[in-house]
């Protein structure tokens, strides 16, 4: 917006801690500038714009979150079917961590962590699915009881991490490797601590482990230490007496 007509420049121009004057004077006020809606809205593309989103997700996940018990985090392929024996462990093992005194934190898909979610919320306790924008919409299960969706992968893993005590990973793709592998990198690093990883399903994980052992760390790319980050089992009763176990609970 301009001057208004019959109205001259003002010589001084306070604009909140801003003090301009003479050809430094900008036309409009701030609210103005706000409110006008023309102009280019490309700047809500830039990285600027999009480091505001970012720590807008960091501030609803840490809201929704800072209140939960101690947690576990189950992961596992979105393409687990409900009539298979791996959907049914993870019913199992959400039930079972509830009544450990966990609260169960999965993806909020479908597949295993729609199990793990049914499996918490039968046994009445805290079922928290932590979504993703994705070009194939899913949405949050129908057994979430606290959601949060966000746009960026990074974002939604610091959120797996922070208020978890440790991870059981169900049979699952390239999502749950990359989630596994996180938290391994994690631990081998040390950034957290006391944070056990279980894998469920040795006949599933039995292709991986072989490959660290006898690739990665016979290759002298990882230590014989690290494969005793993780723990590998077929036992519901087991993997949560190892989270329990490691977690002090």
């Amino acid at each position: 917006m301009g001057i208004p007509e019959g109205e001259t420049k003002p010589e001084e121009q306070r604009l909140g801690p801003v003090l301009r004057r003479r050809d430094q004077v900008q036309p409009g006020t701030t609210d103005q500038r706000l409110l006008d809606t023309e102009g280019d809205s490309e700047w809500v593309h830039t990285d600027p714009w999009r480091v505001m989103r970012i720590q807008s997700e960091f501030v609803e996940g840490f809201g929704a979150l800072a209140e939960l018990p101690s947690a576990i985090s189950v992961f596992g392929s979105a393409r687990t079917r409900p009539d298979s024996p791996e959907y049914e462990a993870g019913v199992r093992i959400g039930r079972a961590l509830v009544e450990a005194g966990f609260a169960v934190i999965t993806g909020g898909g479908p597949g295993a962590m729609e199990a793990a979610n049914k499996g918490a919320r039968e046994a009445k306790g805290v079922s928290v699915g932590l979504g993703i924008e994705l070009p194939f919409e899913q949405g949050l299960n129908p057994h979430v009881d606290i959601g949060v969706n966000f746009r960026y992968f990074f974002v939604r893993k610091t959120m797996f991490v922070k208020y978890a005590q440790g991870f059981v990973v169900l049979p699952g793709g390239l999502g749950t490797l990359d989630e596994l592998f996180e938290a391994l990198t994690l631990v081998q690093t040390r950034k957290v601590t006391r944070f056990p990883i279980v894998l469920f399903g040795t006949q599933y994980w039995k292709g991986l482990v072989d490959w660290l052992r006898d690739s990665v760390v016979a290759g002298g790319k990882a230590s014989e230490r690290d494969l005793l980050l993780f723990h590998v089992t077929d036992d519901v009763d087991e993997a949560v007496a190892l989270v329990t176990k490691e977690t002090g609970k």
